[in-house]
Formats: C-alpha cells, structure tokens, sequence
C-alpha cells in the first residue's frame, strides 16, 4: 500500500500544483465542462491559497498527487443559495475549493481520501459543517461528494466568466466538542482541569 497522506502547501510546491491543475483542467474541458476554463484558478489564487495557510496537498508516495483549499466561512457565494437552501445556516462553516487530482492518480477514489482528511483538519477546527460547489456537467465531483456524505442543497454562483453557476453541496457532522464531557472525578482540586 502507499504511504498517502494530507499535508499544508508550501510556495516549493507552486510548480507541482500548477501542474495538477493544468491537468485537471484539461481534463474538465474534454469532458464538455467549462469549469476552469476561463484561466482559474490563477497563479496569484494559489499563491494566495499557500500563503493564507488554506492550501493542503495530498501527497502519494511522496509526490504531490492532488490538492484543494479549504477556507472559512462566511463566503459570499455561499450565502445566497437558490433553489434550495442550507440545512444548517447558523453553524461556522468551511469552504472546500479547488479540488483537483493529477492525471497519473485519476481513478484511485483519491477525491475521497481527500475529502475524508479535509473534513479531518476542519473537525480539529471544531468546524463540523462543510460546503462545496460544482459545476453541473462535473460528475466525477458530484459523485466523490455523494460518495462521501455531502447533500445536494440548491444552486450558487460563483466568479467565473464561462459559466459561474453551480450546484451546492452540504456536509453536516455532529460535533462531539460540543457534548459537555461527564467525569467521576471528585477532588476538588481537578475540577477546574476537567470542567
């Protein structure tokens, strides 16, 4: 089995998920989908991404096999839904944008383990509700998302010059940090440790 696992983005890393990215674009215009293609995301949005600490590569046999962001709420896009509408809109939430896996990857349910760690940072956030958004002709990502637990909310618009609507994905976890914690402790001494 490989050794894969998620980690922050680095400015080393700039050439490799530029790379990750020209290939996932391609790849979303041959399958008709104009997603991406109107030159984003941008050099300075990845960089950005990297410098922000929002930026997380998935790493595969110590290549950079994948990426995505994953940004706090609130986002404009995401708060005006139509069509729809979010089952929690009270709750902090996190944004995953730019999702990609690099063509040699593609295949492997790859999306999957990277939503499953994205949604792990977010939980050591104390975060536990997540929001996504796609292109309607993106299978592949409406799938991993289903996949995964993600509900089909409505619709968003986003910027994009090609085609900025988007289908609107939620995920919502039960957060355990938010369960008082019962203990047995009596001494008075640890209660202020424990409470």
């Amino acid at each position: 089995m490989s050794a894969i696992f998620l980690r922050p983005t680095h400015m080393h890393d700039l050439p490799a998920i530029k790379g990750v990215i020209t290939e996932a674009r391609q790849a979303l215009k041959d399958s008709g989908n104009p997603q991406w293609q109107d030159g984003q995301p941008t050099t300075a949005t990845i960089i950005n991404d990297i410098t922000h600490h929002l930026s997380w590569a998935l790493i595969v046999d110590g290549q950079l096999a994948g990426m995505a962001s994953l940004q706090p709420g609130p986002e404009e896009s995401f708060e005006n839904i139509s069509q729809g509408k979010w089952a929690n809109s009270t709750d902090p939430y996190l944004v995953i944008h730019r999702l990609a896996i690099g063509d040699q990857y593609r295949g492997h349910q790859l999306s999957s383990f990277l939503l499953s760690n994205l949604v792990t940072v977010g939980q050591m956030k104390g975060i536990s509700n997540f929001r996504l958004g796609t292109h309607q002709k993106n299978t592949a990502m409406q799938t991993a998302a289903k996949k995964f637990g993600f509900k089909y909310r409505g619709r968003v618009k986003v910027h994009d010059d090609c085609d900025p609507n988007r289908y609107a994905f939620e995920l919502n976890l039960k957060n355990p940090h938010k369960f008082p914690m019962k203990t047995g402790v009596k001494n008075d001494f640890m209660g202020p440790l424990v409470r």
